[in-house]
């Protein structure tokens, strides 16, 4: 990967100097997934820490009595599993595509050089720990009390997060179904949010995207 390529696809590398962005590009891959595909199941070793370039990632779980729960979306431009890099350890969900998606994939020994070295990412990777907590803390309360046009609400918030994803742009490519399926709700569920969200004047539904216009109030929908 080239010094270019990585700065167009990871707005941490913002934080690095030169010789920090080579030591990233070296171990730094580009892979593709089609969409349905399972990357990783729960329990497995992946040891690559993880950044969409393009598509869309949901992040799952299953309860030891089958429930299905969706914990998170990812699209472009957002990284993840600097957790499971840190300990070590097997994932603690599933990674699944829910469409055609192309990951930038980074090898532990880069991850740890950059952890152990660079001051930039580290403060990088605090911002992220962060941020993190305060959305699954909010993911723990909404699925335990919030109603489905909340639920939608806060994970349309989590997708624009800026410190997540400041690239994100004013508005996202995403279908009622992928919406769905990333809150936890049918495709019907998530149609009759947007529809109420919009009426609000919350956010504006474009031709197969979103577009939000209160990012603060989506987030504390239902509140």
């Amino acid at each position: 990967m080239t010094p270019e390529r990585l700065n167009a696809i990871a707005f941490w590398a913002r934080e690095l100097t030169g010789p920090e962005i080579e030591r990233a590009c070296r171990g730094l891959v580009e892979k593709t997934w089609p969409a349905g595909a399972t990357i990783v199941h729960r329990g497995d070793s992946f040891d690559h820490w993880t950044g969409v370039i393009s598509g869309l990632v949901k992040i799952s779980s299953v309860s030891p009595g089958g429930k299905a729960v969706s914990l998170a979306g990812m699209p472009a431009g957002m990284w993840f599993g600097e957790g499971s890099m840190l300990k070590a350890e097997p994932r603690q969900y599933d990674l699944v595509t829910l469409r055609d998606t192309r990951l930038a994939l980074m090898n532990r020994a880069t991850f740890n050089w950059l952890f152990e070295n660079s001051v930039g990412f580290n403060r990088f990777l605090v911002r992220q720990f962060n941020e993190r907590l305060g959305q699954f803390i909010a993911l723990v309360e909404h699925e335990r009390m919030l109603d489905g046009v909340a639920r939608v609400a806060r994970v349309i918030a989590w997708l624009f997060n800026p410190v997540l994803n400041p690239n994100i742009g004013p508005s996202l490519d995403i279908s009622q179904e992928e919406l769905g399926l990333i809150a936890g709700v049918s495709r019907q569920v998530a149609n009759r949010a947007l529809q109420i969200l919009e009426a609000e004047g919350l956010l504006r539904i474009q031709s197969a995207a979103l577009k939000p216009l209160d990012l603060k109030a989506l987030s504390r929908y239902g509140e």
